[in-house]
């Protein structure tokens, strides 16, 4: 931890709305996608778990782009020329974008190239090039592009009867020359199937005896565009096909919804996510081999310019390696599975009266993934059995496609309870699964709304109303990331199960915010957004700086997935110009300059990249000895505190406090093994172990 200086230090005036003082979003977001990169070249990592990280590298590039990328190009064609807190025009930010994005593109093709390629070949797991195929595999490779692939393809001609096809996104594409009998070129494009497997997999048999005595079974691939290309002759017969070129195409998905003029948002959203599918083209990846009227070609038609288009290495779309990850069943080559835990309050609970009772006895902690997300589901199970339950509120972000917590729900409405639920149709990319549910609860008599207008319902609260007695008692679930019990097995996130009277008043005041007309600005104990949050976390803030300023132990811990807010980050810089301890543990984006003097030397940013997406929300205040913990959904950013319905809820227990500040920030705060360190500049170094002190790595730890 940073050295702790009673005595505030001489404040010298610093203009802390100075550009010099922020790192660009953007490309501080980009920097997030560099160490997830870097997870991929790390060769202490499992084999196919880099091949995962290189997946994940691809999935995030394209959402980058359909996102972040598509909303500064839009600023640029409305020229508005607003600078960012940074100092950069949008015309500059697309440039820095690019120069990065291409930059961490390259790299990450060399990476699969140069390091993974090999090692997966030694491994006995080979993706071989089509031309490379001995006779017995491009024989079954052609029989399968005849039974299977032939049947779904549709190749489009470009002339003047055919105008420019529409070209989807996330598409994968082959850009075709023909010659006919006359010697003319002509020009078509043919989609490659996203219903078909990517990676084609064209055998499976045993390799030889290892010295361990293991006998790995062997794995033989081909990209399925590669089988596509060398069997063209049969789409085009009597014509001579003289060339085909791979392209992929990425385009703007980011929904906009002008949800005053939405008579129906269920609807709305609907026909929003089938535009996404049309969108601006945002990025165009080819190969070096494509020539260059081919080229200009795409450029024209798909109404781009030539900084749209990236020359890179194969293959298009890291993502496509999910199946390699997922298909291929060896385990020595993955992270040892591991077996999530039963907190001791619940493993006695069998009857739904257990488990209020285990509630009822004191608050209870769970960490996912490291314990288990069933009593979760339990809980919901419970209250829809149970029939002392009078009633269930909930609010639904990303839930998934397989969805246990939904399943409760619908078995509660069946039973006889009130349920009423608010899903969230805003939810970036989880729009159409949302949807789904949101019909299916309303088909068995749950009441469901769509959250606010102008406002996305980010919070994660679930409220039982239950009968004891004479009276009604309400317990609650709070927690830090999304009701989706397969993400809860991969994302690291924090959630409270209480009976606190205070805490479900403000629940119940917070549905009728979300469900009504209600107005209401003071919560007991809950911090909401965009009602309280901001301003009790900037008063908390503006106490420790009061604190040391009064030369007394001011210290401040915050785990974040993004800080980003201006406001919240000059305060920040306050608070380490008046001698707060400041510690960060920023995941992704963070536009703060740390090690600044005068400014930001107080300061600690750190990042976790690991097994686990780091996802949960914590904020530590020491406050002169009288420590406050919270957690909740909000990040640091405008977006959080301004336009989102957040929760962001008090730990009182003194045992939880002390576990959240010892056992689990305490922990993250000495990480030497996954941690990277925000330097003044922008980059991140990771710290190396000191001499004769343990490796820790805090995911490591907690699974321990």
């Amino acid at each position: 931890m940073i050295e702790q200086k009673n005595n505030p230090p001489e404040i010298v005036p610093v203009d802390l709305t100075s550009p010099a003082l922020y790192i660009n979003r953007e490309l501080s977001l980009l920097e997030f996608q560099r160490r997830v990169l870097e997870e991929a070249w790390d060769e202490s990592k499992p084999l196919l778990e880099r091949a995962k990280f290189l997946a994940i590298f691809g999935s995030n590039m394209d959402e980058f782009f359909m996102v972040r990328v598509s909303g500064i190009r839009k600023q640029v064609e409305a020229h508005i020329m607003n600078t960012s807190p940074d100092g950069l025009t949008p015309p500059e930010q697309l440039a820095a974008i690019r120069r990065l994005a291409l930059e961490l593109m390259v790299d990450a093709q060399r990476c699969y190239q140069r390091k993974l390629l090999p090692k997966l070949d030694k491994e006995g797991i080979h993706i071989i090039e089509y031309q490379k195929l001995n006779k017995t595999q491009k024989e079954r490779a052609d029989t399968y592009f005849k039974e299977v692939v032939y049947p779904v393809l549709t190749p489009l001609a470009l002339d003047p009867g055919h105008p420019f096809p529409h070209i989807s996104n996330l598409s994968l594409n082959l850009a075709i020359v023909i010659r006919d009998k006359k010697g003319n070129d002509k020009f078509a494009r043919l989609k490659v199937p996203d219903t078909l497997p990517r990676l084609l997999p064209i055998k499976r048999s045993s390799g030889g005896v290892r010295k361990d005595g293991t006998i790995p079974q062997q794995h033989y691939f081909v990209w399925l565009e590669q089988v596509i290309a060398a069997n063209l002759h049969d789409l085009f017969p009597g014509m001579e096909v003289t060339a085909a070129h791979p392209f992929r195409i990425v385009r703007d998905a980011d929904i906009e919804i002008q949800e005053l003029e939405a008579d129906d948002l269920l609807e709305t959203m609907q026909q929003n996510i089938r535009k996404r599918k049309f969108g601006s083209v945002i990025q165009v990846a080819v190969y070096e081999s494509m020539p260059e009227n081919i080229r200009e070609l795409l450029v024209d038609n798909l109404e781009i310019s030539h900084n749209d288009v990236y020359v890179l290495e194969s293959p298009h779309g890291l993502s496509g390696l999910w199946p390699l990850y997922n298909t291929v069943e060896r385990h020595e080559l993955k992270d040892p599975p591991y077996k999530q835990r039963i907190p001791k309050a619940f493993k006695r609970a069998v009857t739904p009266t257990d488990f209020f009772d285990a509630i009822k006895n004191g608050n209870i902690l769970l960490h996912h993934p490291y314990d288990s997300f069933n009593p979760v589901v339990d809980f919901l199970n419970a209250a829809a059995r149970d029939p002392q339950v009078l009633a269930i509120k909930q609010t639904l972000y990303r839930v998934g496609s397989n969805a246990p917590v939904v399943e409760a729900l619908l078995e509660a409405a069946e039973c006889g309870k009130q349920v009423a639920v608010l899903v969230e149709l805003k939810a970036r990319f989880d729009e159409e699964s949302n949807i789904g549910w949101a019909r299916a609860l309303e088909e068995v008599g749950v009441h469901v709304v769509y959250g606010l207008v102008g406002l996305k319902t980010h919070c994660k609260v679930t409220m039982v109303v239950r009968q004891e007695g004479e009276g009604i008692r309400r317990y609650l679930h709070l927690a830090t990331g999304n009701y989706n019990a397969n993400t809860s097995r991969i994302y690291e996130d924090i959630g409270m199960f209480t009976c606190d009277e205070s805490m479900g008043a403000d629940t119940t005041d917070l549905f009728n915010y979300l469900t009504g007309y209600s107005t209401k600005q003071e919560y007991r104990k809950l911090l909401v957004a965009p009602v309280s949050l901001r301003k009790k976390l900037e008063k908390m803030i503006q106490r420790e700086i009061e604190h040391a300023q009064q030369g007394r132990k001011a210290h401040l811990i915050f785990k974040v997935n993004s800080l980003v807010d201006p406001h919240m980050i000059q305060l920040l810089y306050q608070a380490s110009q008046a001698g707060v301890q400041v510690e960060l543990l920023v995941r992704g984006m963070c536009c703060l300059r740390p090690g600044i003097k005068g400014v930001s030397e107080r300061i600690r940013v750190t990042s976790i990249v690991g097994r686990y997406l780091e996802h949960s929300r914590l904020y530590y205040f020491h406050n002169d000895g009288r420590e406050n913990v919270y957690l909740g959904s909000a990040d640091l950013m405008s977006r959080n505190l301004n336009r989102r319905v957040e929760v962001v809820f008090p730990v009182e227990s003194k045992e939880h406090i002390l576990h959240l500040r010892e056992r689990v920030l305490g922990t993250y705060l000495k990480d030497n093994s996954s941690a990277r360190v925000l330097q003044s500049d922008g980059s991140y170094i990771r710290p190396l172990p000191e001499a004769g002190k343990d490796v820790i790595d805090v995911q490591g730890e907690f699974m321990n």
